[in-house]
């Protein structure tokens, strides 16, 4: 059974984004999920002319693991 689905507000209980707060994009496998504005990371990017891909740093979310989060119950 999944808890967790996409779309849910859901809130950070541990690692380095513990407290923040987000709505699950996608969920990548059964155990791991992305969360909108969570655990962003800097990623090294060579540039791919034939795909129109320009190279440089860019910020992206990587995915955290379901029991680092829980569901966000705003009452």
């Amino acid at each position: 059974m999944e808890k967790i689905r996409k779309g849910d507000d859901v809130v950070v209980i541990a690692g380095k984004d513990k407290g923040k707060r987000g709505t699950i994009l996608r969920r990548c496998d059964a155990e791991h999920v992305l969360v909108e504005g969570v655990n962003r990371v800097k990623k090294h990017v060579k540039p791919n002319p034939v795909k129109g891909v320009v190279g440089g740093i860019v910020e992206k979310e990587m995915p955290l693991h379901v029991s680092n989060v829980s569901l966000y119950n705003p009452a």
